[in-house]
């Protein structure tokens, strides 16, 4: 396993990996969606299954149309890029998983970047499968989101109900040994 000499500066990094939910009007540069689809074929999955099909999205009107699915993706329009995570439909339960860990690297790969990025849910079924209509996906494929990314130009949340920003301290969050155990 690797060591690195900045370990501490990378998990700093992490810390401030935020969707961004506003981008400026530029292309991600080729190199930079190599890299992202680079980290994305190497992301661990469920068995080693790699379930997942990726289809990037630059076209202004695919953009527009999957941005009208459900109010609270409306911000996707105006992206630059998205990267649809098709998956292969085998099963529900790993895939679910397989598609969480690929959406993660990516946002945090694109921050590494110097990108923003952030995830569009479809929403219910009838949505997926619109979304699946807008982007030629086989009825049997199962696709649920978007990772959209491109500069931030903000990441002030411009949805109509915007959640609140901050954490919950580490006390409210972890127990030892047992639930609700505080640390000896």
């Amino acid at each position: 396993m690797a060591t690195l000499a900045n370990a501490r500066q990378v998990t700093a990094e992490l810390r401030k990996v935020r969707q961004a939910r506003q981008y400026r009007p530029e292309a991600v540069p080729d190199d930079a969606l190599a890299e992202l689809l680079e980290v994305a074929r190497w992301t661990g999955s469920s068995r080693n299954s790699q379930p997942w099909h990726f289809i990037v999205v630059t076209d202004k009107e695919q953009l527009r149309q999957i941005s009208r699915l459900r109010p609270p993706i409306n911000w996707v329009a105006e992206a630059p890029l998205a990267i649809a995570i098709v998956l292969d439909g085998a099963s529900e339960t790993s895939e679910a998983y397989d598609e969480a860990r690929v959406t993660e690297r990516l946002l945090i790969a694109a921050h590494l970047l110097g990108l923003g990025g952030a995830i569009a849910w479809f929403g219910d079924g009838a949505q997926q499968q619109q979304a699946k209509a807008i982007l030629g996906i086989p009825a049997e494929r199962t696709a649920r989101s978007v990772v959209v990314l491109g500069y931030p130009s903000s990441t002030k949340d411009p949805r109509p109900n915007p959640a609140g920003g901050g954490r919950k301290p580490l006390s409210e969050l972890v127990s030892y040994g047992r639930f609700g155990e505080a640390k000896a």
